[in-house]
Protein backbone atom coordinates (compact mmCIF):
# COMPACT_ATOMS: atom_id res chain seq x y z
CA UNK A 1 0.00 0.00 0.00
CA UNK A 2 3.05 2.34 0.54
CA UNK A 3 4.47 1.50 -2.62
CA UNK A 4 0.75 2.42 -4.31
CA UNK A 5 0.60 6.23 -2.30
CA UNK A 6 4.17 6.64 -2.95
CA UNK A 7 3.31 6.90 -7.23
CA UNK A 8 -0.05 8.58 -6.27
CA UNK A 9 2.09 10.89 -4.58
CA UNK A 10 4.36 11.11 -7.66
CA UNK A 11 1.05 11.67 -10.09
CA UNK A 12 -0.71 13.98 -8.13
CA UNK A 13 3.30 17.01 -8.44
CA UNK A 14 3.07 15.60 -12.35
CA UNK A 15 1.44 18.27 -14.86
CA UNK A 16 0.22 15.28 -17.26
CA UNK A 17 -1.80 13.96 -14.32
CA UNK A 18 -3.17 17.19 -13.32
CA UNK A 19 -4.25 18.10 -17.18
CA UNK A 20 -6.15 14.77 -17.56
CA UNK A 21 -7.55 15.40 -14.17
CA UNK A 22 -9.29 19.01 -15.52
CA UNK A 23 -9.96 17.44 -18.79
CA UNK A 24 -12.29 14.83 -16.81
CA UNK A 25 -13.70 17.81 -14.70
CA UNK A 26 -14.74 19.47 -17.33
CA UNK A 27 -15.96 16.60 -19.61
CA UNK A 28 -17.60 15.30 -16.96
CA UNK A 29 -19.87 18.73 -16.09
CA UNK A 30 -20.35 18.91 -19.64
CA UNK A 31 -21.90 15.46 -20.20
CA UNK A 32 -24.56 16.59 -17.64
CA UNK A 33 -25.16 20.38 -17.85
CA UNK A 34 -27.40 19.83 -21.51
CA UNK A 35 -29.11 16.58 -19.86
CA UNK A 36 -30.20 18.81 -16.75
CA UNK A 37 -31.07 22.06 -18.22
CA UNK A 38 -33.86 19.99 -20.93
CA UNK A 39 -35.24 18.48 -17.30
CA UNK A 40 -35.27 21.78 -15.33
CA UNK A 41 -36.96 23.39 -18.54
CA UNK A 42 -39.53 20.36 -18.42
CA UNK A 43 -38.76 19.19 -21.87
CA UNK A 44 -38.56 15.54 -23.29
CA UNK A 45 -34.92 14.21 -22.87
CA UNK A 46 -34.06 12.59 -26.09
CA UNK A 47 -35.93 12.11 -29.44
CA UNK A 48 -35.71 8.16 -29.27
CA UNK A 49 -39.45 6.50 -29.68
CA UNK A 50 -41.89 5.99 -27.46
CA UNK A 51 -41.22 2.31 -28.44
CA UNK A 52 -37.74 1.77 -27.70
CA UNK A 53 -37.14 0.60 -24.43
CA UNK A 54 -34.73 3.44 -23.18
CA UNK A 55 -38.10 5.73 -24.59
CA UNK A 56 -39.91 3.70 -22.70
CA UNK A 57 -37.87 4.81 -19.50
CA UNK A 58 -38.06 8.24 -20.53
CA UNK A 59 -41.15 8.93 -21.35
CA UNK A 60 -42.15 7.25 -17.43
CA UNK A 61 -39.77 9.57 -16.06
CA UNK A 62 -40.80 12.83 -18.17
CA UNK A 63 -44.26 12.35 -16.68
CA UNK A 64 -43.23 12.14 -13.17
CA UNK A 65 -43.44 15.31 -12.31
CA UNK A 66 -41.32 17.36 -9.87
CA UNK A 67 -38.85 14.29 -9.62
CA UNK A 68 -38.07 14.97 -13.22
CA UNK A 69 -37.03 18.46 -12.08
CA UNK A 70 -35.08 17.21 -9.11
CA UNK A 71 -33.38 15.02 -11.47
CA UNK A 72 -32.28 18.17 -13.92
CA UNK A 73 -31.39 20.22 -10.72
CA UNK A 74 -29.02 17.80 -9.36
CA UNK A 75 -27.07 16.87 -12.54
CA UNK A 76 -26.21 20.83 -12.80
CA UNK A 77 -25.26 21.50 -9.17
CA UNK A 78 -23.32 18.15 -9.86
CA UNK A 79 -21.45 19.73 -12.63
CA UNK A 80 -20.77 23.27 -11.03
CA UNK A 81 -19.23 21.17 -7.87
CA UNK A 82 -17.29 19.37 -10.39
CA UNK A 83 -15.97 22.76 -12.27
CA UNK A 84 -14.97 24.75 -9.01
CA UNK A 85 -11.60 23.07 -7.80
CA UNK A 86 -12.70 23.70 -4.36
CA UNK A 87 -15.86 21.61 -3.98
CA UNK A 88 -14.89 19.03 -7.35
CA UNK A 89 -14.20 16.46 -4.48
CA UNK A 90 -18.04 16.54 -3.66
CA UNK A 91 -18.53 16.74 -7.27
CA UNK A 92 -17.04 13.46 -8.07
CA UNK A 93 -19.05 11.74 -4.98
CA UNK A 94 -22.54 12.93 -5.68
CA UNK A 95 -21.43 12.34 -9.94
CA UNK A 96 -20.98 8.45 -9.51
CA UNK A 97 -23.98 7.16 -8.44
CA UNK A 98 -25.88 9.08 -10.97
CA UNK A 99 -23.60 8.03 -13.85
CA UNK A 100 -23.75 4.61 -12.68
CA UNK A 101 -27.43 4.37 -12.73
CA UNK A 102 -27.01 5.69 -16.17
CA UNK A 103 -24.59 2.89 -17.41
CA UNK A 104 -26.39 -0.26 -15.66
CA UNK A 105 -29.84 1.72 -17.75
CA UNK A 106 -27.87 1.86 -20.81
CA UNK A 107 -26.24 -1.78 -21.08
CA UNK A 108 -29.76 -3.11 -19.79
CA UNK A 109 -31.49 -1.63 -22.66
CA UNK A 110 -28.38 -2.03 -25.26
CA UNK A 111 -28.84 1.41 -25.89
CA UNK A 112 -26.34 2.68 -28.28
CA UNK A 113 -24.67 5.01 -26.51
CA UNK A 114 -23.35 2.54 -23.84
CA UNK A 115 -19.39 3.48 -25.12
CA UNK A 116 -19.73 7.03 -23.96
CA UNK A 117 -21.48 6.27 -20.35
CA UNK A 118 -18.91 3.60 -19.94
CA UNK A 119 -16.28 6.49 -20.67
CA UNK A 120 -17.50 8.48 -18.31
CA UNK A 121 -18.09 5.61 -15.72
CA UNK A 122 -14.20 5.53 -16.01
CA UNK A 123 -13.84 9.06 -16.04
CA UNK A 124 -15.82 9.18 -12.65
CA UNK A 125 -13.67 6.62 -11.46
CA UNK A 126 -10.45 8.12 -12.09
CA UNK A 127 -11.40 11.49 -10.37
CA UNK A 128 -12.34 9.34 -7.07
CA UNK A 129 -8.59 7.81 -7.09
CA UNK A 130 -7.20 11.26 -8.13
CA UNK A 131 -8.69 12.75 -4.98
CA UNK A 132 -7.44 9.31 -2.90
CA UNK A 133 -5.79 11.63 -0.46
CA UNK A 134 -8.95 13.47 0.66
CA UNK A 135 -10.67 10.61 0.48
CA UNK A 136 -8.56 8.42 2.52
CA UNK A 137 -9.74 10.02 6.13
CA UNK A 138 -12.83 8.64 5.22
CA UNK A 139 -11.62 5.25 4.48
CA UNK A 140 -8.55 5.01 6.87
CA UNK A 141 -6.82 6.58 9.83
CA UNK A 142 -3.61 5.82 8.66
CA UNK A 143 -1.90 8.55 7.69
CA UNK A 144 -0.75 9.02 3.48
CA UNK A 145 2.77 7.67 2.69
CA UNK A 146 4.46 10.86 0.71
CA UNK A 147 6.48 10.65 -2.24
CA UNK A 148 10.63 9.84 -2.00
CA UNK A 149 12.26 13.65 -2.19
CA UNK A 150 14.56 12.38 -5.21
CA UNK A 151 12.10 10.84 -7.06
CA UNK A 152 13.79 10.11 -11.01
CA UNK A 153 12.28 11.55 -13.89
CA UNK A 154 12.63 7.73 -15.48
CA UNK A 155 10.12 6.86 -12.75
CA UNK A 156 8.01 9.99 -13.51
CA UNK A 157 7.83 8.94 -17.21
CA UNK A 158 7.30 5.11 -17.00
CA UNK A 159 4.19 5.92 -14.50
CA UNK A 160 3.07 8.46 -17.48
CA UNK A 161 3.25 5.94 -19.83
CA UNK A 162 1.80 2.70 -17.93
CA UNK A 163 -0.92 5.19 -17.03
CA UNK A 164 -2.04 6.80 -20.28
CA UNK A 165 -1.55 3.44 -22.34
CA UNK A 166 -3.28 1.46 -20.12
CA UNK A 167 -6.32 4.09 -20.76
CA UNK A 168 -6.12 3.99 -23.96
CA UNK A 169 -6.09 0.43 -24.02
CA UNK A 170 -9.15 0.69 -22.05
CA UNK A 171 -11.04 2.98 -24.37
CA UNK A 172 -10.40 0.30 -27.34
CA UNK A 173 -11.19 -2.20 -24.95
CA UNK A 174 -14.83 -0.51 -24.47
CA UNK A 175 -15.27 0.08 -28.18
CA UNK A 176 -14.89 -3.57 -29.39
CA UNK A 177 -16.55 -5.17 -26.82
CA UNK A 178 -19.52 -3.06 -27.26
CA UNK A 179 -19.27 -4.38 -30.91
CA UNK A 180 -20.05 -8.19 -29.89
CA UNK A 181 -22.01 -7.53 -26.60
CA UNK A 182 -24.99 -8.05 -28.25
CA UNK A 183 -26.27 -9.95 -31.47
CA UNK A 184 -28.63 -7.49 -31.74
CA UNK A 185 -30.50 -4.10 -30.70
CA UNK A 186 -33.04 -1.89 -31.12
CA UNK A 187 -30.91 0.56 -32.12
CA UNK A 188 -32.73 4.43 -32.02
CA UNK A 189 -34.86 4.20 -34.60
CA UNK A 190 -36.78 1.68 -36.31
CA UNK A 191 -34.64 2.38 -39.61
CA UNK A 192 -31.73 2.14 -37.67
CA UNK A 193 -32.47 -1.36 -36.04
CA UNK A 194 -33.43 -2.29 -39.06
CA UNK A 195 -30.47 -1.33 -40.95
CA UNK A 196 -28.30 -3.86 -38.77
CA UNK A 197 -30.54 -7.07 -40.22
CA UNK A 198 -28.60 -7.04 -43.70
CA UNK A 199 -25.52 -7.87 -41.76
CA UNK A 200 -27.52 -10.84 -39.28
CA UNK A 201 -27.12 -14.17 -39.30
CA UNK A 202 -31.00 -13.82 -38.94
CA UNK A 203 -32.34 -11.25 -40.99
CA UNK A 204 -35.91 -12.21 -40.83
CA UNK A 205 -35.87 -12.91 -37.16
CA UNK A 206 -33.96 -9.69 -36.54
CA UNK A 207 -36.40 -7.82 -38.83
CA UNK A 208 -39.17 -9.82 -36.74
CA UNK A 209 -37.14 -8.07 -33.22
CA UNK A 210 -37.91 -4.47 -34.94
CA UNK A 211 -40.88 -4.96 -35.55
CA UNK A 212 -41.55 -5.94 -32.17
CA UNK A 213 -40.20 -3.30 -30.84
CA UNK A 214 -40.71 -0.65 -33.01
CA UNK A 215 -44.17 -1.20 -34.24
CA UNK A 216 -46.23 -3.45 -31.58
CA UNK A 217 -44.64 -1.32 -28.42
CA UNK A 218 -43.47 -4.89 -26.69
CA UNK A 219 -40.84 -5.01 -23.56
CA UNK A 220 -37.27 -5.45 -24.92
CA UNK A 221 -37.15 -8.98 -22.80
CA UNK A 222 -40.61 -10.01 -24.70
CA UNK A 223 -39.39 -8.97 -28.40
CA UNK A 224 -35.64 -10.69 -27.73
CA UNK A 225 -37.76 -13.93 -26.95
CA UNK A 226 -39.64 -12.92 -29.63
CA UNK A 227 -36.56 -12.99 -31.77
CA UNK A 228 -35.04 -16.60 -30.24
CA UNK A 229 -38.54 -18.05 -31.25
CA UNK A 230 -38.00 -16.66 -34.93
CA UNK A 231 -34.35 -18.10 -35.54
CA UNK A 232 -35.64 -21.68 -33.76
CA UNK A 233 -38.59 -21.60 -36.44
CA UNK A 234 -35.86 -20.88 -39.15
CA UNK A 235 -33.30 -23.22 -38.04
CA UNK A 236 -36.37 -25.86 -38.36
CA UNK A 237 -37.19 -25.02 -41.83
CA UNK A 238 -33.53 -25.14 -42.86
CA UNK A 239 -33.40 -28.64 -41.64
Amino acid sequence: MNRFEELYSVARADKWFKWFAIFCRYALAAGFIPSGYVKIMGERFTALSPNNPLGHYFDALHLTGYYYTFIGVAQIVTAILLIIPKTSVLGALMYFPIILNIGVLTYATRFEGTRIVTFMMLANLFLLCWNYDRLKPVLSWRPLAHAPADVSKSTVRKLRFWFFSGSFATVAFVIIINFYLYELRPGNSAVECVSQCAGSKNPEACEIFCDCIYNQGQPLDSCLATFDHAKDIRSSDGK
